[in-house]
Protein backbone atom coordinates (compact mmCIF):
# COMPACT_ATOMS: atom_id res chain seq x y z
CA UNK A 1 0.00 0.00 0.00
CA UNK A 2 1.61 3.61 -1.22
CA UNK A 3 0.45 6.04 1.18
CA UNK A 4 0.84 10.13 0.67
CA UNK A 5 1.21 10.97 4.20
CA UNK A 6 0.39 15.22 5.39
CA UNK A 7 2.87 16.00 8.39
CA UNK A 8 2.33 19.59 8.51
CA UNK A 9 1.62 19.33 12.04
CA UNK A 10 4.98 18.94 13.00
CA UNK A 11 6.36 22.21 11.81
CA UNK A 12 3.80 24.04 14.18
CA UNK A 13 4.73 25.67 17.26
CA UNK A 14 2.26 23.70 19.48
CA UNK A 15 1.71 20.09 17.71
CA UNK A 16 -0.56 19.01 20.50
CA UNK A 17 -2.66 16.20 20.17
CA UNK A 18 -2.48 16.01 16.45
CA UNK A 19 1.24 16.15 16.08
CA UNK A 20 1.24 12.90 18.54
CA UNK A 21 -0.93 11.67 16.32
CA UNK A 22 1.34 12.31 13.69
CA UNK A 23 4.54 11.35 14.59
CA UNK A 24 3.55 7.74 16.06
CA UNK A 25 1.73 6.68 13.29
CA UNK A 26 4.35 7.54 10.95
CA UNK A 27 6.62 5.89 12.94
CA UNK A 28 4.62 2.77 13.55
CA UNK A 29 4.30 2.62 9.56
CA UNK A 30 8.01 3.07 9.53
CA UNK A 31 8.17 -0.97 11.21
CA UNK A 32 6.08 -2.52 8.53
CA UNK A 33 6.51 -4.06 4.99
CA UNK A 34 3.43 -3.36 3.92
CA UNK A 35 2.95 0.25 3.93
CA UNK A 36 5.27 2.75 1.82
CA UNK A 37 4.52 6.23 3.19
CA UNK A 38 5.29 9.42 1.43
CA UNK A 39 5.25 12.31 3.66
CA UNK A 40 4.80 15.47 2.38
CA UNK A 41 3.80 19.21 3.79
CA UNK A 42 3.28 22.51 2.72
CA UNK A 43 6.50 25.13 2.44
CA UNK A 44 7.75 25.72 6.55
CA UNK A 45 10.68 27.94 8.14
CA UNK A 46 12.79 25.89 10.33
CA UNK A 47 12.83 22.83 11.74
CA UNK A 48 9.70 20.26 12.64
CA UNK A 49 9.34 20.16 16.07
CA UNK A 50 10.37 16.37 16.24
CA UNK A 51 12.89 14.51 15.04
CA UNK A 52 13.32 13.33 12.29
CA UNK A 53 15.32 9.91 11.07
CA UNK A 54 17.66 9.63 8.12
CA UNK A 55 14.75 7.41 6.28
CA UNK A 56 11.92 9.68 6.77
CA UNK A 57 12.15 12.17 3.81
CA UNK A 58 9.31 14.40 3.11
CA UNK A 59 8.08 16.35 -0.14
CA UNK A 60 7.70 20.29 0.16
CA UNK A 61 5.01 21.38 -2.06
CA UNK A 62 6.68 24.65 -2.11
CA UNK A 63 3.24 26.83 -1.10
CA UNK A 64 2.67 27.82 2.17
CA UNK A 65 -0.50 26.96 3.98
CA UNK A 66 -1.85 30.33 3.58
CA UNK A 67 -2.47 29.81 -0.02
CA UNK A 68 -2.64 25.86 -0.02
CA UNK A 69 -4.72 25.30 2.31
CA UNK A 70 -7.97 26.99 1.19
CA UNK A 71 -7.31 26.40 -2.36
CA UNK A 72 -7.60 22.98 -1.75
CA UNK A 73 -10.38 23.09 0.55
CA UNK A 74 -12.53 25.57 -2.11
CA UNK A 75 -11.30 24.69 -5.26
CA UNK A 76 -9.80 20.79 -5.11
CA UNK A 77 -7.03 22.71 -6.72
CA UNK A 78 -3.76 23.05 -7.02
CA UNK A 79 -2.95 18.97 -8.08
CA UNK A 80 -0.57 17.03 -5.97
CA UNK A 81 3.13 16.48 -7.49
CA UNK A 82 3.61 13.31 -9.15
CA UNK A 83 4.93 11.99 -5.96
CA UNK A 84 2.10 12.25 -4.49
CA UNK A 85 -0.69 11.59 -6.97
CA UNK A 86 1.27 8.06 -7.62
CA UNK A 87 0.49 6.76 -4.17
CA UNK A 88 -2.91 4.46 -3.82
CA UNK A 89 -4.12 6.73 -0.96
CA UNK A 90 -3.62 10.22 0.63
CA UNK A 91 -4.08 10.44 4.13
CA UNK A 92 -4.96 14.75 5.33
CA UNK A 93 -4.24 13.92 8.92
CA UNK A 94 -5.73 16.85 10.05
CA UNK A 95 -9.12 18.45 8.06
CA UNK A 96 -7.94 22.29 7.94
CA UNK A 97 -6.25 20.96 4.50
CA UNK A 98 -7.68 18.28 2.58
CA UNK A 99 -5.40 17.59 -0.85
CA UNK A 100 -7.44 16.60 -4.02
CA UNK A 101 -6.99 12.99 -4.73
CA UNK A 102 -6.42 11.89 -8.49
CA UNK A 103 -8.54 9.38 -10.58
CA UNK A 104 -8.61 6.06 -8.87
CA UNK A 105 -6.32 7.29 -5.82
CA UNK A 106 -8.39 7.33 -2.30
CA UNK A 107 -8.49 10.27 -0.65
CA UNK A 108 -8.52 9.65 3.74
CA UNK A 109 -9.33 12.39 5.89
CA UNK A 110 -8.73 12.24 9.99
CA UNK A 111 -10.91 14.54 11.76
CA UNK A 112 -9.59 14.81 15.13
CA UNK A 113 -12.87 16.47 16.70
CA UNK A 114 -15.63 18.93 15.66
CA UNK A 115 -14.57 21.60 18.49
CA UNK A 116 -14.20 24.59 15.96
CA UNK A 117 -17.84 23.77 15.58
CA UNK A 118 -18.96 23.61 19.32
CA UNK A 119 -16.87 26.52 20.25
CA UNK A 120 -16.34 28.70 17.42
CA UNK A 121 -15.17 31.88 19.41
CA UNK A 122 -12.40 29.89 20.98
CA UNK A 123 -10.64 30.03 17.49
CA UNK A 124 -8.96 32.50 15.28
CA UNK A 125 -11.34 33.45 12.36
CA UNK A 126 -8.86 32.31 9.87
CA UNK A 127 -8.07 28.69 11.08
CA UNK A 128 -11.99 28.71 12.20
CA UNK A 129 -12.75 28.99 8.18
CA UNK A 130 -9.89 26.87 7.30
CA UNK A 131 -11.47 23.81 9.18
CA UNK A 132 -14.97 24.55 8.21
CA UNK A 133 -14.38 24.46 4.57
CA UNK A 134 -12.02 21.59 5.15
CA UNK A 135 -14.73 20.04 7.00
CA UNK A 136 -17.17 20.28 4.28
CA UNK A 137 -14.68 19.01 1.65
CA UNK A 138 -14.07 16.16 4.13
CA UNK A 139 -17.51 15.46 4.14
CA UNK A 140 -17.58 15.69 0.02
CA UNK A 141 -15.08 14.09 -1.09
CA UNK A 142 -13.33 12.06 0.99
CA UNK A 143 -13.65 7.91 0.47
CA UNK A 144 -13.38 6.77 4.19
CA UNK A 145 -13.31 9.44 7.02
CA UNK A 146 -11.02 8.64 10.20
CA UNK A 147 -12.19 9.46 14.05
CA UNK A 148 -10.26 8.73 17.38
CA UNK A 149 -13.37 7.67 19.10
CA UNK A 150 -16.75 7.04 18.75
CA UNK A 151 -17.58 10.88 20.03
CA UNK A 152 -16.33 12.62 17.29
CA UNK A 153 -18.07 9.79 14.99
CA UNK A 154 -21.11 10.94 16.62
CA UNK A 155 -20.79 14.17 16.11
CA UNK A 156 -19.35 13.77 11.93
CA UNK A 157 -22.86 12.26 11.35
CA UNK A 158 -24.76 14.44 12.91
CA UNK A 159 -23.05 16.97 10.46
CA UNK A 160 -24.15 14.77 7.44
CA UNK A 161 -21.64 11.87 7.52
CA UNK A 162 -21.79 8.72 5.92
CA UNK A 163 -21.47 6.39 9.11
CA UNK A 164 -20.84 3.30 6.40
CA UNK A 165 -17.51 6.03 5.95
CA UNK A 166 -16.23 6.71 9.26
CA UNK A 167 -13.58 4.67 10.77
CA UNK A 168 -12.98 5.03 14.42
CA UNK A 169 -9.04 4.39 15.28
CA UNK A 170 -8.26 5.34 18.63
CA UNK A 171 -5.14 6.37 19.79
CA UNK A 172 -2.81 5.61 22.76
CA UNK A 173 -0.55 6.75 25.15
CA UNK A 174 2.52 8.23 23.75
CA UNK A 175 4.67 10.04 26.37
CA UNK A 176 7.97 8.67 26.58
CA UNK A 177 9.11 7.23 29.79
CA UNK A 178 12.32 8.25 31.55
CA UNK A 179 14.23 7.88 34.68
CA UNK A 180 14.37 11.54 35.52
CA UNK A 181 14.26 11.73 39.57
CA UNK A 182 10.79 13.62 39.52
CA UNK A 183 11.82 15.20 43.13
CA UNK A 184 14.85 17.83 41.79
CA UNK A 185 12.14 18.32 38.47
CA UNK A 186 9.41 19.73 41.06
CA UNK A 187 11.92 21.24 43.02
CA UNK A 188 13.06 23.38 40.28
CA UNK A 189 9.13 23.88 39.04
CA UNK A 190 8.27 25.56 42.63
CA UNK A 191 6.23 22.22 43.98
CA UNK A 192 6.15 22.25 47.20
CA UNK A 193 4.48 18.98 48.72
CA UNK A 194 1.90 16.74 47.37
CA UNK A 195 -0.33 17.86 43.91
CA UNK A 196 -2.71 17.31 41.55
CA UNK A 197 -1.73 17.87 37.88
CA UNK A 198 -3.54 19.45 35.15
CA UNK A 199 -1.01 18.86 32.24
CA UNK A 200 -3.14 20.71 29.25
CA UNK A 201 -2.45 24.09 27.36
CA UNK A 202 -4.27 26.67 29.20
CA UNK A 203 -6.85 28.01 27.34
CA UNK A 204 -10.58 28.25 28.20
CA UNK A 205 -11.93 24.56 26.24
CA UNK A 206 -9.42 22.89 28.99
CA UNK A 207 -11.92 24.30 31.84
CA UNK A 208 -8.82 25.29 34.01
CA UNK A 209 -11.09 28.05 35.77
CA UNK A 210 -13.28 26.29 37.03
CA UNK A 211 -10.91 23.58 38.25
CA UNK A 212 -8.79 26.49 40.01
CA UNK A 213 -12.10 27.31 41.81
CA UNK A 214 -13.34 23.70 42.64
CA UNK A 215 -9.46 23.50 43.83
CA UNK A 216 -9.75 26.34 45.84
CA UNK A 217 -12.83 24.69 47.53
CA UNK A 218 -10.54 21.88 48.97
CA UNK A 219 -7.72 23.53 49.53
CA UNK A 220 -7.96 24.50 53.25
CA UNK A 221 -8.52 20.41 53.94
CA UNK A 222 -5.92 18.94 51.69
CA UNK A 223 -1.84 19.50 51.93
CA UNK A 224 -2.17 19.46 47.90
CA UNK A 225 -1.12 21.93 45.18
CA UNK A 226 -2.90 22.54 42.25
CA UNK A 227 -0.16 22.57 38.96
CA UNK A 228 -1.00 23.87 35.97
CA UNK A 229 1.39 22.07 33.49
CA UNK A 230 1.03 23.53 29.90
CA UNK A 231 1.98 26.30 27.95
CA UNK A 232 -0.15 29.67 27.40
CA UNK A 233 -2.96 28.94 24.82
CA UNK A 234 -5.69 31.64 23.67
CA UNK A 235 -7.87 33.61 25.49
CA UNK A 236 -6.80 33.08 28.89
CA UNK A 237 -7.63 36.26 30.24
CA UNK A 238 -10.48 34.90 32.59
CA UNK A 239 -7.93 32.15 34.24
CA UNK A 240 -5.27 35.07 34.40
CA UNK A 241 -7.93 37.24 36.62
CA UNK A 242 -8.95 34.07 38.29
CA UNK A 243 -5.60 32.93 39.42
CA UNK A 244 -4.49 36.66 40.66
CA UNK A 245 -7.98 36.52 43.04
CA UNK A 246 -6.49 36.09 46.43
CA UNK A 247 -7.82 32.50 47.75
CA UNK A 248 -6.71 29.61 49.87
CA UNK A 249 -4.21 26.67 48.43
CA UNK A 250 -1.61 27.12 46.37
CA UNK A 251 -1.18 27.18 42.46
CA UNK A 252 1.74 26.21 40.35
CA UNK A 253 1.99 27.41 36.55
CA UNK A 254 4.74 25.68 34.94
CA UNK A 255 4.81 26.59 31.48
CA UNK A 256 5.61 24.57 28.44
CA UNK A 257 7.22 21.32 29.63
CA UNK A 258 10.07 18.84 28.04
CA UNK A 259 8.46 15.42 27.86
CA UNK A 260 11.42 14.04 30.49
CA UNK A 261 9.63 16.73 33.22
CA UNK A 262 5.90 16.15 32.30
CA UNK A 263 6.78 12.14 32.48
CA UNK A 264 8.33 12.90 35.86
CA UNK A 265 5.48 15.22 37.06
CA UNK A 266 3.01 12.18 36.41
CA UNK A 267 4.78 9.68 38.14
CA UNK A 268 4.66 11.61 41.32
CA UNK A 269 1.07 13.49 41.35
CA UNK A 270 -1.53 11.89 43.72
CA UNK A 271 -4.26 12.57 40.68
CA UNK A 272 -4.61 14.27 37.42
CA UNK A 273 -7.63 17.00 36.73
CA UNK A 274 -8.73 17.06 32.99
CA UNK A 275 -12.17 18.94 33.34
CA UNK A 276 -11.82 19.50 29.59
CA UNK A 277 -15.25 20.29 28.56
CA UNK A 278 -14.56 19.01 24.84
CA UNK A 279 -11.80 16.73 23.19
CA UNK A 280 -11.80 14.07 20.22
CA UNK A 281 -9.94 11.76 22.40
CA UNK A 282 -8.34 12.71 25.53
CA UNK A 283 -4.50 11.71 25.53
CA UNK A 284 -3.80 13.05 28.58
CA UNK A 285 -6.02 10.43 30.30
CA UNK A 286 -4.67 7.49 28.92
CA UNK A 287 -1.07 8.84 29.76
CA UNK A 288 -1.44 9.58 33.44
CA UNK A 289 -3.67 6.08 33.24
CA UNK A 290 -0.39 3.87 32.25
CA UNK A 291 1.60 5.03 35.06
CA UNK A 292 -1.11 4.29 37.52
CA UNK A 293 -2.32 7.58 38.17
CA UNK A 294 -5.81 8.14 39.27
CA UNK A 295 -7.66 10.17 36.48
CA UNK A 296 -10.65 12.81 37.73
CA UNK A 297 -12.01 13.62 34.20
CA UNK A 298 -15.20 15.08 32.60
CA UNK A 299 -18.42 13.38 31.09
CA UNK A 300 -18.19 15.01 27.73
CA UNK A 301 -18.21 11.55 25.42
CA UNK A 302 -14.97 11.25 24.42
CA UNK A 303 -13.24 11.46 28.08
CA UNK A 304 -16.03 9.45 29.62
CA UNK A 305 -15.53 7.29 26.38
CA UNK A 306 -11.25 7.00 27.13
CA UNK A 307 -11.65 6.59 30.68
CA UNK A 308 -14.34 3.79 30.94
CA UNK A 309 -14.81 3.05 34.40
CA UNK A 310 -10.74 3.82 35.35
CA UNK A 311 -11.82 7.43 35.92
CA UNK A 312 -14.01 9.36 38.27
CA UNK A 313 -16.33 11.32 36.05
CA UNK A 314 -17.48 14.64 36.61
CA UNK A 315 -20.10 17.38 34.80
CA UNK A 316 -17.15 19.64 33.63
CA UNK A 317 -19.68 22.50 34.31
CA UNK A 318 -20.42 21.88 38.07
CA UNK A 319 -17.72 23.35 40.23
CA UNK A 320 -19.30 22.10 43.58
CA UNK A 321 -19.10 18.34 41.59
CA UNK A 322 -15.51 19.00 40.80
CA UNK A 323 -14.58 20.04 43.93
CA UNK A 324 -15.99 17.25 45.51
CA UNK A 325 -14.68 14.80 43.23
CA UNK A 326 -11.03 16.04 44.27
CA UNK A 327 -11.74 15.84 47.63
CA UNK A 328 -12.64 12.22 47.24
CA UNK A 329 -9.72 11.31 45.30
CA UNK A 330 -7.31 13.13 47.35
CA UNK A 331 -8.48 12.38 50.73
CA UNK A 332 -8.93 8.56 49.98
CA UNK A 333 -5.78 6.28 49.69
CA UNK A 334 -7.92 3.08 48.89
CA UNK A 335 -10.00 5.05 46.32
CA UNK A 336 -6.74 6.05 44.43
CA UNK A 337 -5.13 2.63 44.87
CA UNK A 338 -8.43 1.24 42.50
CA UNK A 339 -8.36 4.15 40.25
CA UNK A 340 -4.84 3.37 39.75
CA UNK A 341 -5.19 0.24 39.65
CA UNK A 342 -8.14 -0.11 36.84
CA UNK A 343 -6.20 2.43 35.25
CA UNK A 344 -2.93 0.66 34.10
CA UNK A 345 -5.47 -2.18 33.40
CA UNK A 346 -7.27 -0.36 30.50
CA UNK A 347 -4.75 2.02 29.51
CA UNK A 348 -2.82 -1.08 28.57
CA UNK A 349 -5.97 -2.01 25.97
CA UNK A 350 -4.63 0.84 23.55
CA UNK A 351 -1.76 1.05 21.58
CA UNK A 352 -0.26 2.69 18.17
CA UNK A 353 0.39 -0.92 16.73
CA UNK A 354 -3.54 -1.07 16.92
CA UNK A 355 -4.55 2.41 15.76
CA UNK A 356 -2.15 1.58 12.84
CA UNK A 357 -3.56 -1.56 11.97
CA UNK A 358 -6.80 -0.06 12.16
CA UNK A 359 -5.65 3.11 9.79
CA UNK A 360 -4.27 0.11 7.29
CA UNK A 361 -7.77 -1.14 7.08
CA UNK A 362 -9.04 2.51 6.72
CA UNK A 363 -6.56 2.71 3.90
CA UNK A 364 -8.22 -0.40 2.28
CA UNK A 365 -11.59 0.29 2.42
CA UNK A 366 -10.96 3.71 0.96
CA UNK A 367 -9.34 2.08 -2.29
CA UNK A 368 -12.18 -0.23 -2.67
CA UNK A 369 -14.13 2.52 -2.25
CA UNK A 370 -12.18 4.93 -5.05
CA UNK A 371 -11.86 2.04 -7.22
CA UNK A 372 -15.35 0.55 -7.59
Amino acid sequence: MRVAFQIDQLWSSAPGGIGTYVWELVEAFADRDDVELTLFRAAFEGAPSRRFTREHEVVDLGRSIRSLYPAWNLLARPPTPPRIAGADVVHATNPAAVPPAGGGQALVVTVHDLAFDRFPELFPASWRALYRTGARAALRRADVLVVPSRATMDDLVARGADPDRVRVTPLASSLPRSDLDPAPVAARLGIDGPFVLCPATLEPRKNQVRLVRAYRQVAPDVPHDLVLAGPDGWLIDDLERELERPGPGRIVRTGRLDAEDLDALYRVADAIAYPSLYEGFGLVILEAMARGVPVITSTTPACAEVAGDAGLLVDPLDVGGLADALGRVLGDEPLRADLAARGRERAAGFSWAATAEATLGAYRDAVGRARA
